[in-house]
Parts: C-alpha cells; structure tokens; sequence
C-alpha cells in the first residue's frame, strides 16, 4: 500500500511501510491545509512497478543467537515481563516494528542494515503465542532451536498484514505505538476494525452504533495506543549488558591508540593522508580486535573547515588531505560482539592557534561538568544540557546539536527514549543503567570543528542528604581514550577540573596500558602523564 500525493503538478509517491502512522498523519494534515488530500493506494507499489525486474533482491544474511552471556536475561523471561504489560494495559496482542525492540527481545542479532545488528523482521506478541514475521532463508537450525524454545512461530515476511486483520477479526485489543509502527499496519488494522463492526451491525440488524470515549468501539477489537514497553526496558541496562559494554570499550581504546600512533607517525614523515584513507586505517586496528564486527556508523574523519560539518562524510573522490596544521576531528564507533561504541576526539598535529585551545578547553570544561554532575532521580536529560554548554555560553559561544544520546548494548548506536539535548520536549528521566554520550562541541563554519564524546552510564550515587526522600543519580564513564593535552588551556581550568583530567588519565593507563605494547604504550603514557598547572 503507498500514498498518491498530489501537490499542484508535483506528484510525491509516500511508501506506507516506511512511514510511521504518526509521520503518515501529520502529512496528511499538513498538506489539507492547502486543500490537498492524501490517498491510499491499494492496488499497486509504484516504485515497484519503475524496478519491474532489476530490484535488488532484500539482504539474506543470516542472523544469529545473541548470546546469553552478554544478553543477561533469556527471551523467556523477556516475553513473560513484556506480556504482563499487556495485561495491565487491557492489551491482547501487541505488534512490534522497530527492529532493535524485536532484536532485543528475541536475543537475536542481523546484518540487514549497516552498522546496526539488526534483520528485517515484524513480531506480534499474543497473551499466550507470538509469532516473528521474517524470511526463513535467513534462520539457521541453531535460530530455529532457539525460537522454538522460547515458544516463537515463524511466519512469512510478507504475511504481517493479514495476521493483522485477523487479529481484529478475532476482536484482540492491541497495543500500537503508533510513533514507531508503519502506517501500512494502522490502516490495515484500523480498516479490519472497521468491517468488523460493520458485519457485526449486519448481523444484529442495528444501525447504533457504541463507542468508549478512549479509543473507539467498545465491546470488540480495539487499537491501544501507546509507546511501546520493550523502549524503555532495552534502554536500561542489566548486569550483563554493561559488562560487555565496558568490556569492549577497553578493546576499542586499544584499537584507537594503535591508529593515533600509527597516524602520528605518518604525519612526522609527511605522508599525505587522505580523510578516507585514515578511517579506512582506523577500521584495520579496530577489526584486530577480539569480537569486532562492523563499525556502529559512517566514520566522521574531517580536517579542517570539513570538522565543522557536524555530519560529515568523507568521499574519495572529493575528500581531502589531513593538514597537520589544522584540528582533526574523528567520530567513530565499533560493533562487537558484546557491545557498542562511539567515541570522538579532536587532534591538533602542530602547534593549534590561542583561538583553538580556548574553544577546545570549553568544551572541555563541558564535558567534565557534564560528566560530574549529580541529580535527583526523575531528572530528564533535557535538564542537563547546560551542564556541558556553560563554559561555552560565558563568551558567547554555543553549538546546534544535541549534547547526547542513547546507545543501545550491542545494538544500534542511536536509541530512545533517553537523550541530554536543549530540544526539552523529551521528559523520559534518566534511570540507573541507561547509557548516553557526552558530546559538546564547538564549530566555525568554514574554518574548524571541536567534539569530545565519551559514553556514560548513569549509576545511583551516595549522597549526603537525600532531600524529599529520593535517590539521586551520577554517571560513570565507559570511554578510556587520552584527551590531547596540547589543545587544553591549563590556566582557564579549575582546580577541580584539573584534577578530573589527572583522575581521568590515570584510568585510561590503568585499564588500557595492559592490552597494548611497544610504541603503543609507551604513546600511551606519554598521553596519560600528569599534568602540572603552572
């Protein structure tokens, strides 16, 4: 099914399944206010028709078990927790689409999208079944065991919309989060409530029509809308989820400390490096490592004015050469195994200008504030983005993105509901065990970029007094990875804030120096000695 969408002469063609029913919604709003209608298209997939015979067949790669071991909890008792939300939400089905919520509940991992372990799949959980709608080319025996032990029936891809429509033909009431699940199935869903009631007036020979005031029809199958559970319990992490996290970020750091030895190195012979060149050598020390498996995104490698562009990517065809006589900026991040990276630091190669190190340093008084801070429980993110954009605002200075996000274990980079951003619409509260970053930045258009990311994972601290009876709340880092010193401006640092950057490099030797040797370490104590504040 697809939208037509008719705007004067211009004709936009609108996938249903790749649109959420709330994005679908809001467009079809937008454009009636200029007297346009949006209108389904039953019969045909136009893009469809414009591939006619040379569409790429869909990915096939097979999936695999994610372990328990780094999962923590088994799928058992995943679907138990999730059905119980059902029951106290009156639901009796639920129909889940965001494929890191379906790959989170099943412990399974794919490769259908770049950089996220993740496969093309649909699941809808009953009360006492579910069933994954995925292409079974794709299910290896040992998936095969595991599904069918923890009670999940396969079904074909192609088939979500039907058992949908029987859902509403048995009368189920099911949860949709509508902000996440396609507009195909809503429509499908809601047009199935739709003929059921129509045959039921057919049947009792009644035109009255009953409605509950909360979501339609009373009395037979209904739509519950709300965001979905399996959200919040993927964000906060258990046990096993934040040990392979820090598990793999110590192998992450020794793969940057590698690359940044090996780049320094090729900088002091004058060896012209290309942007793409160098995340293509960042990629060789990272998959050296135990577990690698794919970055966790396109690798940001940007000189220069090319740093300013807070998504920047490097082609070959158009990229350039790294200037040692310019800021680097790299954002990067792994997929292993047992977890999920994303880290970015910004390097100077010669001797950075004043301008430089004062902006650098503000954005490293961000970072360490943001890092440090304490609050109570039920604070939202939004809450804390001035934390890292204080030092920036004193002399005016600011920056046009958000200051952090979630990350999944294992899974995709970016995840919900949690974020540190000045957009305060978000008012999920940060909990012990969810994981963000702490990214402040600055940039210049045209000139240069500065970001320092480290992830974090939000832990209970002890506090003296504990006002209003609530706990409060403090991170701990993930990150391991030397802060170049030569960017820093000592003399605008606190003392407290001196002594975070000691504190913090000292555990980078600590838990770094023993995965790494050679000119490795030796790089590495030269980039984590003490510093002396003059």
């Amino acid at each position: 099914m697809m939208f037509w969408l008719l705007v004067g002469e211009l004709a936009l063609i609108l996938e249903q399944f790749l649109f959420s029913s709330d994005a679908a919604e809001e467009l079809k709003q937008g454009i009636a206010k200029k007297n346009h209608e949006l209108v389904f298209l039953y019969d045909k997939n136009l893009v469809d028709e414009v591939w006619n015979k040379s569409r790429p067949k869909p990915p096939n790669k097979p999936i695999r078990v994610h372990d328990l071991k780094y999962a923590g909890v088994d799928v058992a008792s995943k679907l138990l927790s999730l059905r119980s939300e059902l029951a106290d939400s009156g639901s009796s089905a639920i129909v889940i689409s965001m494929l890191d919520e379906i790959a989170w509940l099943l412990n399974l991992r794919g490769s259908d999208v770049p950089h996220s372990p993740v496969m093309y799949a649909y699941l809808i959980v009953e009360t006492d079944k579910a069933k994954l709608f995925i292409d079974t080319s794709k299910v290896s025996t040992e998936v095969m065991d595991h599904l069918k032990n923890a009670g999940i029936e396969l079904r074909p891809y192609d088939s979500i919309l039907s058992e949908v429509e029987g859902l509403a033909a048995q009368g189920a009431n099911v949860w949709l989060d509508i902000s996440s699940v396609n507009a195909a199935i809503v429509k499908t869903f809601n047009s199935a409530c739709e003929r059921y009631y129509q045959s039921l007036e057919s049947k009792t020979k009644s035109k009255t029509k009953m409605y509950d005031d909360s979501n339609g029809w009373s009395g037979g199958p209904t739509g519950i809308y709300r965001v979905s559970p399996i959200s919040l319990a993927k964000a906060v992490k258990n046990d096993s989820e934040l040990e392979g996290m820090r598990s793999c970020h110590l192998r992450d750091a020794a793969a940057l400390v590698q690359f940044w030895v090996w780049m320094e190195e090729q900088i002091k012979k004058n060896v012209k490096l290309t942007e793409v060149e160098v995340a293509d050598k960042l990629l060789e020390f990272r998959s050296a490592q135990p577990g690698f498996l794919d970055t966790s995104f396109d690798t940001i490698s940007g000189s220069g004015a090319n740093g300013a562009i807070i998504h920047y990517r490097a082609e070959p065809d158009s990229c350039s050469v790294v200037d040692d006589k310019k800021l680097f900026l790299l954002d990067s991040g792994g997929q292993y195994v047992d977890g999920t990276t994303d880290i970015t630091r910004t390097v100077h190669f010669g001797e950075p200008p004043l301008r430089q190190k004062e902006c650098f340093t503000r954005v490293l008084q961000g970072h360490i504030a943001l890092d440090q801070a304490v609050f109570p429980e039920n604070t939202p993110g939004f809450v804390l983005d001035a934390f890292a954009r204080s030092s920036l605002w004193k002399i005016g200075l600011d920056y046009r993105h958000g200051t952090g996000h979630g990350v999944g274990a294992a899974l995709n980079v970016h995840e919900g509901p949690q974020g540190i951003s000045f957009r305060f619409g978000n008012m999920t509260p940060l909990q012990k065990g969810m994981i963000v970053s702490n990214e402040p930045g600055y940039y210049e258009d045209h000139a240069f970029g500065i970001r320092i990311e480290n992830l974090l994972v939000v832990k209970e601290v002890d506090t003296p007094n504990r006002f209003g009876g609530i706990g409060y709340l403090g991170f701990e880092k993930l990150t391991f990875v030397p802060i170049q010193a030569k960017l820093i401006d000592l003399s605008l640092l606190s003392a407290a804030e001196f002594d975070w950057l000691n504190d913090y490099h000292s555990q980078v030797w600590e838990k770094v120096s023993p995965l790494v040797d050679g000119c490795a370490r030796e790089w590495l104590w030269n980039n984590t000695r003490p510093l002396v504040k003059l």
